[in-house]
């Protein structure tokens, strides 16, 4: 337990640092392209996630949910398992090139697919930094393989600190760009070739040395690594049966989001598809740091459990994976809602446009800690190298929140919802097929461990659940002695990030001050955890 707490502080740690180094480059990326409103920002965010979404679609599925296995079980080879670590870098990086040629000739199909309600000049700026940003997959995905081998072997660190390398050459190019030309260029009709090649230029460099500075790291796996294209005898059968359901997972995953992204570029000029990837990205912040590194240590301890038929151990690994993570969640959670108007501040032109992407926020925000266990478990299936059971209860959310956009859509072509709600009423409808998703899918683990025992884990959901009642009135209160929407937190960048930390921190005192008052024993953890992720 010692060592899977450093491990997850390390990688708690590099995310937070990546987190925040993010926040900034998107503080100054707004000042290059504007947000809430910004027909320019609508264009660059759907040409900078259709690398991202790709990506999504044909290599992460596989990547993070296959090969940690693969490569645990290749460790007891008699060299340590380079030989099969060389063939699947091999065929990986093949693979990425292949998908890269075909996704950049596909680029005006894409763009037509994710966004027609765009103008006939906004689908074109997009396009055009659509092929800056799509080589961006190679290098994803490269990212993820390198990331996923040091991860195996128990180099913990490099994978979570490598995205800071990425927000620093990125609030760099930047920076260039605002001495260069100044901003923000909100319409379609500023941008020229120039100014398209830099800021497409600088987001696919950021990527490709987020890639590159994992091999500084790769001497501390032990393996020795050469190309290797003999790719038969290493279980390719095996392995494409697992990637299969993955692949059909994460597509079903990704037509629900490309429903979603259709229906929200209606509200392009208003709160659209930037407002949605914003308000993602700050929920994203406390997830990624607490949900992804116990979820990464805890994926390789199940893995080698499963490995070693310790199957009666998964239970009680799921129970502390998933207690370690709530304590936090709850608390951020908390936090995010209380503060969501500043924070969305520091990401907006405007007052008016922090409290439109604050209400899309808090609609994320609900489904916070269910998205977190959602992610522990899945990774539960795949130490169980089990990809089809996933398929199945992802079907039910992709269903619902693809459903529940197109009853968006049709409430706001009907009048029954302002065109401002629209990414309200999918963000909602989002969260609501997650809460479904997770009682399925703990049900179906069941059919690998037996009866799971989580009564203590859901006696200590309820403590963090009445911890964060009070500490959201406290948060929330202290909003509204500051002035409120009207107040001088929804004045200013810098204002909002001041205001955000003094609610955040009031709201997180009261958290743990209620946490002390009913005794829960996850408080310990939480504070050891938090020391190790602040080096104390």
């Amino acid at each position: 337990m010692a060592s899977l707490g450093r491990a997850s502080a390390i990688i708690g740690a590099g995310t937070l640092v990546s987190r925040l180094t993010g926040l900034l480059r998107s503080v100054v990326l707004v000042a290059v392209v504007g947000s809430y409103g910004s027909r320019a920002a609508d264009a660059f965010t759907t040409a900078n996630m259709l690398p991202t979404n790709i990506y999504e679609l044909v290599a992460a599925g596989v990547i993070t949910g296959i090969i940690v296995p693969q490569i645990v079980k290749a460790a007891a080879h008699t060299d340590g398992g380079s030989r099969f670590v060389s063939k699947l870098l091999t065929l990986g990086t093949v693979l990425l090139l292949a998908a890269t040629v075909v996704i950049m000739a596909l680029a005006p199909l894409l763009i037509w697919l994710y966004v027609p309600g765009y103008t006939p000049e906004q689908s074109a700026l997009a396009l055009s930094l659509a092929y800056w940003c799509l080589p961006q997959l190679l290098f994803y995905g490269l990212y993820a393989l390198l990331g996923e081998v040091l991860n195996a072997r128990r180099v913990f660190g490099p994978y979570s600190w490598a995205p800071t390398v990425n927000n620093l050459v990125s609030i760099a190019g930047f920076g260039v760009f605002l001495a260069a030309f100044g901003g923000p260029f909100t319409e379609v009709s500023d941008w020229n070739s120039t100014m398209v090649t830099l800021l497409g230029g600088t987001a696919t460099l950021g990527i490709a040395l987020q890639a590159a500075v994992l091999i500084f790291f790769w001497r501390r796996t032990g393996l020795h690594i050469r190309p290797d294209f003999r790719w038969r005898g290493m279980g390719l059968r095996h392995i494409g049966t697992l990637a299969g359901w993955t692949f059909l997972t994460v597509v079903v995953g990704q037509v629900a989001g490309l429903i979603q992204s259709r229906v929200v570029s209606d509200a392009s000029g208003s709160a659209g598809i930037t407002v949605i990837v914003y308000a993602w990205l700050i929920f994203m912040l406390p997830h990624s740091i607490v949900a992804m590194s116990i979820s990464t240590t805890y994926f390789t301890r199940m893995s080698e459990q499963v490995a070693a038929g310790e199957f009666d151990q998964i239970g009680p690994n799921l129970d502390e994976s998933i207690r370690a993570l709530s304590v936090f969640a709850f608390g951020f959670m908390a936090a995010l809602a209380a503060a969501s108007v500043p924070l969305s501040r520091i990401f907006t032109n405007s007052a008016s446009g922090a409290v439109a992407m604050a209400w899309v926020l808090c609609a994320y925000l609900i489904a916070l800690v269910p998205f977190g266990v959602l992610v522990i478990v899945r990774r539960a299936f795949f130490a169980f190298q089990d990809t089809r059971t996933p398929f199945t209860f992802a079907v039910v959310q992709a269903v619902l929140a693809a459903t529940g956009a197109l009853l968006a859509a049709l409430a706001v072509g009907a009048g029954w919802l302002p065109l401002a709600f629209l990414a309200v009423a999918v963000a909602l409808t989002q969260s609501v097929s997650t809460f479904v998703q997770l009682p399925v899918a703990l049900r179906l683990l069941r059919r690998h461990t037996g009866r799971l025992r989580l009564g203590a884990t859901w006696r200590a959901l309820g403590r963090f659940t009445l911890a964060s009642v009070p500490s959201f009135a406290a948060g929330w209160l202290t909003f509204l002695l500051l002035g409120g929407t009207e107040g001088w937190t929804a004045t200013d960048r810098v204002p909002g990030a001041v205001g955000a930390a003094t609610i955040g921190a009031a709201t997180l005192v009261v958290y743990v001050a209620m946490l002390a008052v009913l005794r829960a024993p996850e408080l310990a953890i939480a504070i050891r955890t938090a020391r190790r992720l602040t080096g104390r």
